[in-house]
């Protein structure tokens, strides 16, 4: 089933006289299941690209369907429950309350979730997620008593509670040494194989292996989109 579909889609920023075109006609189908790695030097787009694709900003011309629904016509509201509940976000500077627990960290999006649910269910919801990644020994520790993979681990689980279809993950071993970024990326596999879609921005070609197809970006061009041979 086709998940995301962009059509020439084209980003500029002005400033003054200047005009920068950060993305230059992108045409791009992700199906729902597939784990996708975007990549591309510094400056290729690849951020902007995955903002769009995230709800997160807008293109200045060509049309972008999610689900087959028109994003530009949908209102802010909706914007909003799509970047909550369908749309899980994993960055590199994961982005945790540092005074909270690995468990009140998870617990978060519930936060700004429209639909009524008991604080049971919550908890429950938070632990199946906790428990996905491996952490389900550390829901009382904070930050600090954790390792940066571990960090990052509780960063996926936060956005894996309210079980968005699509994981956006924006060079999510950036900051992690090569065994916890291994480990990462297995925990990112694992959930594609349950169904996931995983959209996954990285300048690494040993992390870009673990997904199933590569779309290589330069000057806000698509040059390559191929599948990755295991």
């Amino acid at each position: 089933m086709e998940l995301i579909k962009l059509e020439n889609i084209k980003k500029k920023y002005i400033s003054g006289d200047n005009t920068f075109e950060a993305l230059r006609g992108i045409n791009l189908k992700i199906n729902e299941g597939e784990f996708v790695a975007i990549m591309g030097p510094s400056g290729s787009g690849k951020s902007t690209l995955m903002h769009i694709i995230g709800c997160l900003d807008t293109p200045s011309d060509g049309k972008y369907f999610l689900e087959n629904n028109d994003v530009a016509e949908l209102s802010d509201e909706e914007l909003a429950e799509i970047r909550n509940q369908k749309i899980g976000f994993v960055f590199q500077a994961f982005n945790l309350l540092p005074r909270l627990t690995v468990l009140d960290n998870v617990l978060l999006p519930f936060t700004y979730y429209s639909k009524k649910i008991s604080k049971k269910e919550k908890i429950e919801k938070a632990m199946q997620a906790i428990t996905e990644v491996g952490l389900a020994d550390r829901i009382h520790n904070k930050s600090n008593q954790l390792s940066g993979g571990q960090i990052q681990r509780t960063a996926i689980a936060r956005c894996l509670v309210l079980n968005p279809k699509i994981i956006l993950a924006d060079e999510p071993t950036g900051n992690l040494d090569s065994k916890s970024g291994i480990e990462l990326m297995e925990v990112l596999t694992h959930l594609n194989k349950k169904g996931n879609t995983i959209i996954l921005v990285t300048h690494e070609n040993d992390i870009a292996v673990y997904a199933k197809r590569k779309v290589l970006l330069k000057d806000g061009m698509i040059i390559e989109d191929e599948l990755i041979k295991k």
